[in-house]
């Protein structure tokens, strides 16, 4: 991993800017932080107005700096680029937001809450943009949480060597002082209880539960087989212990190729696996994780088994696996090289003998999960039908976002889906005001 700036490396990168007079960069941040501002205030060594741009702009900034592609955001609109390399935008964002609390600067003063109550079921990255937008403008925040502690998939979903927790606590701080009050230990869960929130005082619901339940690959579930919520959420709850004793010194596959399967690779890693085997059906270039979580990946002498698809798992009498079945492929001939299909090569089943695994293809909405909000439209993949420029549902009252509407996407996208429904549920409250 990069290591972080310092302040005279981190003011070195900001004078490479050309000081674009249309910040491309800027267009290409999903959460409209506005790179180019912010980097052109450090520059002229307005640093206190730098952070304060990422801020107020985006509650959660650390953390997207920290964590977002920004190879493919805003750092790919990079004038830079053109001339010798992107501005390395991320890595400034998370001096700069870092740099702001080492000073012990604090942008927001606590607002008056002085409008309604709103209520927001879940407390990820949508979650807790919408509630700190709210309290901005003077409303009375509660988040629901079913987990016994906030952050959503911040903290149960990335590994702690990725993204501190301390830094985690830190973002959150930002958003307590603003008055925004979370509640631990309260799943919103019963029938129609979502929509019965605002029967009880709140004037607004914000659903931002996330995705929790992970795809799987086969019906059987074997001994020693994990999905991947289940293995990066466990040092949070109270099974780090039990899942270390199984993976020390063993051989681990993990099967996937997007940013989770990278993470959950690297988490083995720090649980002492002998080997671990990453699997992917489709080839190098075409894994969903961008580049450099790639080969920073196979930095850490991680096996990237590609072009292999698995088939099913091998057992012993205790119902424990010992294996993965795979079957070889090749890719069909595209004009387009991402699009190239995978097909099975014929003859070339072989075995893994493996200890662990963890399936890493993706997360769903729970099947149930409608149930909860009866009232409000979803698709039949159980996502929220949900207006991306409103984040309002079929239901008055009740708005959702994040990767219950979108599918599975980035934490910058979440972070502006709580942003987009804070502005309309304050149009929606002001006009029924009067």
């Amino acid at each position: 991993m990069n290591e972080r700036y310092d302040f005279s490396q981190a003011l070195a990168e900001a004078d490479r800017c050309l000081l674009c007079h249309d910040a491309p960069c800027s267009k290409g941040c999903p959460a409209n932080t506005d790179p180019g501002k912010f980097i052109k205030k450090f520059k002229m060594k307005n640093i206190k107005g730098a952070i304060r741009t990422i801020k107020e702009n985006n509650i959660l900034g650390g953390a997207c700096g920290i964590l977002c592609p920004t190879a493919r955001l805003c750092e790919k609109e990079c004038s830079c680029t053109h001339l010798d390399r992107p501005i390395q935008i991320g890595k400034l964002q998370e001096f700069l937001v870092g740099h702001g609390r080492k000073i012990g600067f604090q942008v927001f003063e606590k607002p008056e809450a002085v409008h309604e109550k709103v209520a927001i079921i879940g407390s990820g990255p949508a979650g807790l943009s919408c509630g700190a937008e709210l309290a901005k403008k003077g409303y009375q925040v509660t988040i629901f949480e079913k987990m016994g502690e906030p952050g959503g998939v911040l903290r149960y979903g990335v590994p702690s060597y990725r993204f501190s927790k301390d830094y985690l606590k830190e973002e959150l701080e930002d958003i307590f002082h603003l008055g925004v009050e979370v509640e631990c230990n309260h799943p919103i869960t019963r029938e129609g209880e979502a929509q019965e929130l605002l029967n009880k005082g709140f004037n607004a619901v914000f659903i931002a539960t996330g995705l929790w339940d992970a795809a799987r690959l086969f019906d059987e579930k074997p001994k020693g087989v994990y999905n991947s919520v289940a293995f990066l959420s466990s040092p949070h709850t109270g099974q780090q212990d039990i899942v270390k004793e199984q993976i020390k010194d063993k051989k681990v596959a993990v099967i996937g190729g997007g940013s989770v399967a990278m993470d959950c690779a690297g988490y083995a890693v720090t649980l002492g696996a002998s080997d671990v085997y990453l699997i992917y059906r489709r080839s190098f270039d075409q894994m969903p994780a961008e580049k450099d979580e790639r080969i920073e990946t196979l930095e850490k002498n991680i096996h990237f088994l590609i072009l292999n698809q698995p088939k099913g798992y091998v057992t012993n009498s205790n119902g424990a696996v010992t294996g993965i079945k795979l079957v070889r492929t090749q890719l069909e001939p595209a004009k387009d090289a991402q699009r190239r299909m995978p097909v099975e090569i014929k003859d070339s089943d072989w075995t893994l003998d493996i200890d662990f695994v963890v399936e890493a293809i993706g997360n769903k909405a729970f099947d149930d999960s409608n149930r909860v909000y009866p009232e409000v439209d979803v698709d039949g993949k159980k996502l929220i039908k949900a207006s991306l420029n409103t984040c309002q549902t079929s239901k008055p009252g009740i708005f959702a976002g994040g990767d219950i509407v979108r599918g599975p996407s980035l934490v910058v996208h979440a972070v502006q889906d709580g942003k987009t429904a804070a502005q309309t549920i304050d149009s929606y409250l002001t006009h029924r005001r009067g």
